[in-house]
């Protein structure tokens, strides 16, 4: 069940398009710390969802191109066999769909986790960094939701 909380105003619920923006913002940001992770070259499907997401932010794109990037950048998850490029795939594909479904942004910074976890890297300095860069009018939202998004993806803190 979705997180009321999580629902922007103009859908009913209490999240201001300025908070959606935030959070997507947070969500790039998060996800293009790994984009290194995926190999020599990004998937043009990628490139173009993380340009999608940043455009949508800036008031320049529209939802429905943002979930056609979505699931574009998810094909591009389930083309590749490499587990590391999957979650750089999948954080990418959440990224752009935050502007549709906020909570999406979520998804953004857990798969980049992932990534780096399958890649054998330690992620807990990458997730303080991560919440370090909330910004205070949407900390608490992410925060009181993450850990229970964290332990479905195992990557729960100690």
């Amino acid at each position: 069940m979705r997180n009321p909380r999580w629902v922007a105003e103009h859908r009913g619920g209490p999240l201001k398009k300025a908070q959606h923006k935030q959070l997507i913002r947070w969500s790039i940001a998060c996800a293009e710390r790994v984009v290194p992770l995926f190999g020599k070259t990004l998937d043009i499907r990628l490139k173009n969802a993380l340009t999608i997401a940043k455009e949508w932010a800036a008031g320049k794109a529209t939802t429905g191109m943002a979930m056609k990037a979505s699931v574009a950048a998810h094909a591009a998850a389930r083309a590749t066999k490499n587990p590391v490029a999957v979650a750089v795939a999948r954080a990418i594909g959440h990224v752009v769909a935050t502007a549709h479904m906020a909570d999406h942004s979520l998804g953004g910074a857990l798969y980049a986790l992932k990534a780096l976890k399958i890649a054998g890297k330690p992620i807990e300095a990458e997730r303080k960094w991560q919440n370090e860069q909330l910004p205070t009018e949407i900390k608490d939202l992410v925060l009181t939701t993450r850990s229970t998004k964290e332990k479905v993806l195992k990557l729960e803190s100690p």
